[in-house]
């Protein structure tokens, strides 16, 4: 299988992940009394992740796509959020799983965003091996920046 189609393939299970994760069936009242607060909390972390992800989108400029494979002309990007984690759309679309799954308290949810955890990790890894072969600087900077989750402290 080529780059490129692996690359097509993560892309397609990640928008069907995702689309299942935001239209499977929800509990009216999964956390009993404590619903609305939890629910709140879920719908605080999906918003979160809606600045993440826009702010990782414009940070990220000519460079934006959504596929794994590095554009051409574009340029490593380790500046913002990028000098917290290598990958903040991803962990955007962690952290607005994780709400989903709080707002929805569904066991369903939970395997979904487990599953999209999984995607994400191995086309991370898929990706930073293209990258690094396209930016001769990206193992430097993968040593320093952790993945998905900033280091607390930093």
């Amino acid at each position: 299988m080529s780059d490129k189609s692996r690359g097509v393939a993560f892309v397609a299970l990640q928008f069907v992940l995702l689309g299942v994760l935001l239209t499977a069936p929800r509990l009216p009242e999964p956390y009993g009394a404590l619903t609305p607060v939890i629910s709140l909390l879920g719908l605080v972390l999906m918003a979160l992740a809606g600045v993440v992800l826009l702010v990782s989108f414009v940070a990220l400029g000519n460079s934006l796509t959504a596929s794994p494979l590095p554009k051409q002309r574009g340029q490593l990007v380790t500046t913002g959020l990028y000098s917290y984690v290598r990958h903040p759309i991803y962990s955007g679309l962690l952290l607005l799983s994780l709400g989903v799954v709080l707002d929805a308290g569904w066991w369903p949810q939970l395997v979904i965003a487990l599953m999209l955890f999984l995607l994400l990790r191995i086309k991370a890894q898929f990706e930073e091996s293209l990258l690094r072969k396209a930016y001769p600087k990206y193992a430097a900077y993968a040593l320093k920046t952790p993945m998905f989750f900033p280091r607390l402290g930093k």
